[in-house]
């Protein structure tokens, strides 16, 4: 039996990285999982990849699904594919994402606005779509991806604003949602090893194992993050065994967040 066993959850931006990291965890551990990207055939590739990707009767327990989480209608259309298609709707993990990084007087318009427009946005519509479904059944769980970044970073006010309003938007849902059985939570993860950080090396003319060296030298358990780190905490978030929790932001980051 497994822990999320008749479940079906959905992970925006699941695709690759910390994404596809949630979703393997929640079908390894028995859910069925809507994998929600931009590329609906990059999408599908990788629900395709998950683990039993046919129940036993043969029909399909995973799907991917094209989303643009900034936009409504193509949010709600994707919820109602998930459900028309995988029966039900228990888990959201908000994980799209994307950044635009600069300084304050070098930051444009569109940089401020698609990355506020991505997480945080899409974070909103995505959950206002799927507590419909949460709230008619008196279960859901709700997880939304914030970052260490929120707390500030040169560079990056665009996405430390859009990350620590996830963390505000997560308590309003707790007190929300609460009574109807559902719970929502953040996490926020330190220095993660994906192709987005591994850009981001290349970007600034740094070798990568240097640049995640770098990085694991800045925190007191002196390594970097995998996105296994942060789909096991996702997993007990989205769990039964969390019930109690809700409107928490968990910092996974290797205690960085401690000596910073």
């Amino acid at each position: 039996m497994g822990r999320f066993d008749g479940r079906v959850a959905v992970v925006t931006g699941g695709a690759r990285g910390i994404g596809r990291g949630i979703a393997s965890r929640f079908a390894d551990e028995g859910a069925s999982v809507a994998i929600l990207d931009l590329d609906e055939a990059q999408a599908a590739e990788a629900a395709g990849q998950l683990a039993s990707s046919d129940s036993a009767d043969g029909t399909q327990r995973h799907v991917g699904i094209g989303c643009d989480v900034s936009e409504t209608a193509s949010v709600q259309a994707a919820v109602d594919r998930v459900v028309a298609e995988l029966g039900a709707l228990h888990i959201l993990v908000n994980n799209a994402g994307v950044t635009r990084d600069n300084l304050l007087f070098k930051m444009s318009d569109d940089d401020w606005d698609m990355v506020i427009g991505v997480h945080l946005r899409g974070a909103f519509l995505m959950t206002r779509a799927a507590q419909k479904h949460f709230v008619e059944q008196k279960y859901g769980k709700v997880v939304c991806l914030s970052s260490v970044s929120a707390l500030g970073n040169r560079g990056q006010a665009n996405y430390a604003a859009a990350k620590m309003g996830i963390q505000g938007f997560v308590r309003t849902l707790g007190i929300e949602l609460g009574p109807f059985g559902v719970t929502a939570n953040a996490i926020a993860p330190g220095f993660i090893a994906t192709d987005m950080t591994d850009a981001t090396a290349a970007r600034i003319g740094m070798p990568v194992e240097e640049f995640r060296q770098a990085a694991a030298d800045r925190n007191p358990v002196r390594r970097v993050g995998y996105p296994d780190d942060i789909a096991a905490a996702a997993a007990f978030l989205c769990s039964d065994e969390a019930s109690y929790i809700t409107g928490q932001t968990l910092y996974v980051d290797g205690g960085a967040k401690l000596v910073s």
